[in-house]
């Protein structure tokens, strides 16, 4: 049972030779009806001419014509219709018997055949009994007689019936050795790509350098290529993976440092300020490392996300309600969160996506900024483009720094900055996500920095 299994899989599974020899074989069928079809007209065209026929008649009505006398005649045409009996009864193209009848000069009937239509005793009548699509008719008329012939028409059917089964032999034969030439083609066809896939089965489980195969046929170029670009593209994730790992251990290491001393000060601390600034210290570095967890997965959820899912929603009131959060925040500092936006912008869009552009951008603000400072939000559509500003006042980023503004873990020269540097890498590949980009502008006043988000929108 194992080896028919075995068996009946590997007929199962897909295979090109397989393939190929089915190929072949239409391509025969093809062939035979394209030749059925060629002969079937050419056929057709032969028979509405029928030279054969009045050929066969005029040579038959001549050697009538050198023998006046009706006996004579009589037994050349019974031994003309006898000859073309045993000829039609040989042929097995040919179907039905030939019709022979002969007149004197003055209509008299010398010959006819035992089945010719009707029992008529005139020409016309014989001609009026005979059915016309059933025959083809000869009708001529010489010095001493008038011969009549009617030859059953070989219908359509008959013709394709014969000629398929005698086409058919020819294919047959020539079947194997056109498909001997064309497995042994795709044989050798599919040999460099065999060697292909052995060399990349050979190669070690870590090595994403290029295929480095000299690709010496046309077809397997493409292959190659692709498959270099794969591997290109696979090396680059790896090592930005390998330095958002290493990045992300060291930034991590510092607040669990701080954690792990200030823990160890508040249990030693013998008096209420040591404790209380030491547990100060202590809430402290936990809410930034659960920040930085936080930024670290959002990070590697874009980083991994497939293709954007949109949803239909009112952009501005959800605008209101996720800076509703930030405004009270913003007050405990003494800063204004403004929102510019109309009533309602009905359209569709990645919601997470925008929410960590929105989110990141405010929360930049708000660690940055001072208290006394503004932050302004605008919202807008222009031309099939949906425009994201926040703009602040504060301290803003030097124009030497804002180039490396978006790199990951990057904190600029703030010491006061209390953040990873991750929000802004976030907004950048969020933004790639919704298929659009962000810049630096000018901020408010004349002071601090504005982001300017712009991404696709489809209007609802």
């Amino acid at each position: 049972m194992s080896a028919l299994h075995t068996f009946w899989r590997h007929v199962r599974e897909p295979s090109l030779v397989r393939r190929g020899t089915l190929s072949t074989l239409l391509v025969f069928l093809l062939i035979w009806c394209a030749l059925l079809g060629y002969l079937y007209v050419e056929n057709r065209k032969y028979l509405a001419e029928a030279p054969g026929f009045q050929q066969f008649g005029d040579a038959l009505l001549i050697a009538l014509d050198e023998t006046p006398d009706p006996q004579q005649a009589r037994a050349v045409m019974a031994a003309t219709e006898r000859w073309t009996a045993i000829r039609r009864t040989q042929d097995k193209r040919l179907n039905g018997i030939v019709l022979y009848e002969l007149r004197d000069s003055h209509g008299a009937l010398v010959f006819a055949s035992g089945g010719w239509p009707g029992a008529a005793t005139t020409s016309s009548e014989a001609s009026a009994t005979a059915r016309p699509d059933a025959y083809w008719r000869y009708e001529r008329t010489s010095r001493h007689w008038r011969l009549q012939i009617l030859n059953p028409r070989r219908t359509g059917g008959a013709f394709l019936r014969y000629n398929a089964s005698f086409i058919l032999p020819y294919l047959l034969v020539a079947f194997p050795f056109v498909l001997l030439a064309v497995w042994l083609t795709v044989r050798a066809s599919l040999r460099p790509l065999q060697q292909l896939a052995q060399r990349i089965e050979e190669r070690p489980s870590d090595d994403l350098s290029a295929v480095g195969v000299p690709a010496r046929y046309r077809e397997l170029k493409p292959l190659v290529q692709a498959l270099d670009n794969l591997l290109l593209r696979l090396r680059g994730t790896v090592q930005r993976e390998r330095a958002f790992v290493q990045d992300a251990a060291h930034e991590i290491r510092t607040p669990l440092a701080v954690i792990n001393a200030q823990a160890h000060v508040l249990a030693q601390a013998t008096d209420t300020t040591q404790r209380t600034q030491a547990e100060a210290e202590l809430n402290l570095a936990i809410a930034r490392t659960s920040h930085l967890a936080q930024q670290l997965l959002e990070l590697a959820a874009l980083d991994r996300a497939g293709t954007s899912q949109a949803s239909r929603i009112d952009l501005a009131h959800w605008m209101r309600t996720l800076l509703g959060h930030a405004a009270q925040a913003a007050l405990r500092e003494g800063r204004e969160l403004s929102l510019d936006a109309p009533d309602t912008l009905h359209g569709c869009i990645d919601l997470p996506a925008m929410e960590s552009v929105v989110r990141n951008l405010v929360d930049n603000a708000l660690r940055h900024g001072v208290p006394g400072s503004g932050i302004a939000v605008s919202l807008r559509t222009e031309d099939s483009q949906l425009f994201v500003e926040i703009r602040d006042d504060g301290p803003g980023i030097p124009e030497a720094q804002r180039a490396r503004a978006f790199e990951r873990f990057h904190r600029g020269g703030d010491a006061r900055a209390s953040g990873a540097g991750l929000g802004l890498s976030i907004v950048r590949e969020a933004t790639l996500r919704l298929g659009g980009g962000v810049e630096i502008v000018e901020g408010l006043r004349g002071r601090g920095v504005g982001f300017r988000v712009c991404v696709p929108w489809a209007a609802a």
